[in-house]
């Protein structure tokens, strides 16, 4: 394993990144919300009061499902479910409600927490549905639960882009491995910062650059509920002036080209980061240019929790996840099942004391992807000379078209560095007689046109860029392409759109 200086006593609750801030930072403010800010002493208290809460309908171990905004409530849950010897789920907002009924089902959860606005999700559900009322009242002092940094700590679902979602299983430990890698091993973070994270605390990303980076160092949070559009990102910014903006490609692009970014004042960062999809050079070079700093990019999964390749503050790559963080190994395996040295490309490998180490009810899942403490990402990869990783798609995305193999993400990496494309998705799709070809879904820039014309420009563009087999068959315009609740390119709702001819 890289070196990396971390030690946790045998005994610990995750719900320590929150306590440990008493007594020095009891009145630092620990949110940020246009709802009303909370001090640290505040939300220790309330995070008792809903570990109680909750206590009166579950035992030590239970699950409980967590159905939140992004509001002062939300760590509160988490922290006092942790403390209390529970088992949150943090839960994606935007399921369906056969969803909740599968996460329901398949955890066994035995109470909801959900904000007073999703109190109608649950009107049939068969186990107690609480809201944040349900915590006032409750007792504001909590004893921690004696759990090991071992055990099962909390869960979060997978997307189900590949099949039905998985639970994915993280320790105590995990979060503030991660604090101990990532925020301070590669960002540096600490207690003057405020950390303002548009990515939700469902998402993983979002769970750590909003709860387990602040707390762990004593920092603030800026918490943004609803729909983050870029007018309310941007005011958020100037209300709140945080120090250190999380985002995603998709974010940083939606950002760029609304018209709020002309007057918009983002001199308060000192950090821009972006995860989970790869960030166009064109977005990343227009970024630097319109607010005069780098976007640092990342990559990370929801089982390993947060960020595990990245770049610095000092050192970006273009089109590059940047290097193995501190506290992780990574391998790079090829075809045959052979580790790549040096030089070369494979399917990633990684493994770290914040990985998950099964899947609820999955052990299919969990022999195919968790092997000899190695995660197998799926991803392939190629790492230069330097030890830089550059995401080439999904092992299992490579198709033939035209008698010849593409990987259709490169193609799509192509499409986005034409300087009328705002953002594509290209997917291998079926035609009518069962052959695969490329389809293309583009949202351009104000200004610009889908049109024949520019259907041309990109073909040619990236028969250039690529080879001249390497090009989208099909491609459609689209005003804005769909978005996942984690704000990341739907790719399934495009695909559905498919009509094969």
């Amino acid at each position: 394993m890289a070196d990396l200086s971390f030690d946790l006593p045998e005994q610990y609750n995750a719900a320590r990144l929150l306590w440990d801030n008493l007594p020095a930072r009891a009145d630092s403010i620990a949110i940020y919300h246009e709802g009303g800010n909370s001090t640290y002493a505040e939300l220790v208290r309330q995070a008792a009061q809903f570990g109680h809460a909750m206590r009166a309908h579950a035992e030590p171990g239970d699950r409980v499902l967590l159905f939140m905004e992004d509001e002062p409530a939300y760590p509160a849950a988490i922290m006092g479910a942790l403390r209390a010897g529970l088992v949150p789920m943090m839960i994606n907002t935007l399921s369906t409600p056969d969803l909740i009924a599968f996460y329901l089902e398949d955890s066994a959860a035995r109470v909801v927490m959900c904000s007073d606005g999703f109190r109608d999700r649950f009107a049939d559900c068969a186990v107690p549905v609480l809201t944040p009322d349900a915590a006032r009242g409750m007792p504001d002092t909590l004893d921690e639960y004696p759990t090991r940094r071992s055990d099962m700590a909390f869960w979060m679902y997978s997307s189900g882009s590949t099949g039905r979602p998985k639970g994915i299983v993280h320790k105590h430990e995990d979060p503030a491995y991660t604090a101990a890698t990532y925020s301070a091993g590669v960002l540096g973070l600490g207690p003057d910062d405020i950390c303002f994270s548009v990515p939700k605390i469902f998402f993983a990303y979002g769970f750590g650059n909003s709860v387990t980076f602040p707390f762990a160092v004593g920092a603030a949070s800026v918490l943004l509920s609803g729909r983050p559009t870029p007018a309310r990102v941007f005011e958020t910014v100037d209300r709140f002036r945080p120090t250190a903006f999380f985002g995603l490609p998709t974010l940083y692009t939606a950002l760029l080209n609304d018209p709020a970014a002309d007057g918009a004042d983002m001199s308060s960062v000192r950090l821009c980061l972006s995860a989970a999809e790869i960030l166009s050079e064109d977005i990343a070079s227009a970024w630097l240019h319109r607010f005069g700093m780098p976007v640092i990019e990342g990559l990370g999964s929801t089982e390993m929790l947060h960020i595990y390749l990245s770049n610095t503050a000092t050192e970006q790559t273009p089109g590059s996840a940047g290097r193995v963080v501190a506290g992780y190994d990574v391998r790079l395996v090829d075809p045959d099942g052979a580790e790549v040295h040096g030089a070369g490309q494979g399917v990633m490998h990684v493994r770290g004391r914040s990985a998950a180490q099964y899947y609820w009810n999955r052990p299919d899942k969990t022999a195919e992807t968790m092997i000899d403490g190695w995660i197998n990402t799926g991803d392939r990869f190629v790492r230069d000379a330097d030890g830089r990783f550059f995401f080439k798609g999904r092992a299992d995305d490579l198709v033939k078209v035209s008698g010849q193999w593409v990987w259709p993400m490169e193609v799509e990496l192509a499409l986005n560095e034409h300087p009328q494309v705002m953002e594509s998705c290209v997917l291998a799709v079926p035609m009518a007689d069962g052959r695969t070809t490329l389809c293309a879904w583009v949202a351009v820039k104000s200004g610009s046109v889908g049109d024949d014309r520019l259907r041309a420009a990109l073909v040619s563009h990236a028969k250039a860029e690529l080879l001249p087999h390497k090009y989208p068959r099909h491609i459609e315009f689209l005003a804005n392409l769909p978005k996942t609740g984690t704000d990341k390119i739907d790719r399934q709702t495009l695909r559905a759109t498919w009509r094969a001819s």
